[in-house]
């Protein structure tokens, strides 16, 4: 199926979500692979969303759930959040809303899109963020690239996160979600070839494909995350303020 097929199946999904759940989709993107920008040829598509309700329905004795899980099978992973689930994990600076909101891929969004990005980009708390990419990065490198032979796409859950803390560390706001952004910015140069050359194997190769490890990245990956360890520990952390989330929120559902 042609991808211009899969983009109009999508924005119809988005439509139908919108039908039958009786929200209005405030921002729908890419969030997997593909907005990173080295899908394999089988990768699906992992859209998510951000949606809001009717004001009754927020004020319900029977809350109704915070979360639409729309579909999942081999082609599309399709979910989303409500806006006050949203907006409180926004309070926290969760890394998915900050990565959502710099998605190089949107398939849907509204007048309050950008909006919701300026909220989020005000609330990021770079030390949460940098304990999030070391504790992932660490996670999958543990987990996943310990053998003699691993999977191909599991080198980039690790090097992606890796990076992407060397980007908070440096500048204090949230990674692009790119990896040729943040390989170009925090990758040192004697290593561009190499991590080049798997993104090139990456893409066409299936999500199960295989290859030998590379000592090079693995030494690379383990001393970065002694540093950004480092990093994060020393970061200063602070609380966001609820009130100009609660204004957006208000806002947003009164009208």
């Amino acid at each position: 199926m042609e991808r211009i097929d899969i983009i109009a199946q999508i924005k119809n999904k988005l439509t139908e979500i919108e039908s039958a759940e009786d929200v209005d989709v405030i921002m729908a993107v890419e969030s997997g692979s593909r907005a990173w920008g080295f899908a394999s040829p089988d990768s699906d598509y992992d859209v998510r969303f951000i949606y809001v309700r009717k004001p009754e329905d927020y004020i319900r004795l029977n809350p109704v759930r915070d979360v639409i899980e729309w579909q999942l099978d081999d082609i599309y992973d399709v979910s989303g959040w409500d806006l006050k689930k949203a907006l409180r994990l926004t309070y926290d600076s969760n890394p998915s809303i900050h990565e959502w909101c710099s998605s190089p891929i949107v398939y849907m969004e509204s007048k309050l899109a950008d909006s919701l990005r300026n909220l989020a980009a005000e609330c990021f708390i770079p030390k949460k963020s940098l304990y999030h990419y070391v504790n992932m990065a660490r996670h999958n490198y543990n987990t996943y690239l310990t053998g003699d032979e691993v999977r191909i796409k599991k080198y980039f859950y690790a090097l992606r996160p890796v990076l992407a803390a060397r980007w908070v560390a440096h500048n204090g706001t949230a990674p692009p979600m790119l990896f040729d952004d943040l390989i170009e910015a925090e990758l040192e140069s004697n290593l561009l070839p190499i991590v080049n050359e798997l993104v090139r194997v990456k893409k066409e190769t299936s999500e199960l494909g295989t290859g030998s490890k590379n000592p090079e990245i693995d030494k690379y990956i383990r001393d970065q995350l002694e540093i950004m360890q480092e990093a994060a520990d020393k970061a200063e952390n602070r609380k966001n303020d609820w009130e100009k989330l609660e204004v957006f929120f208000r806002n947003t559902v009164l009208g």
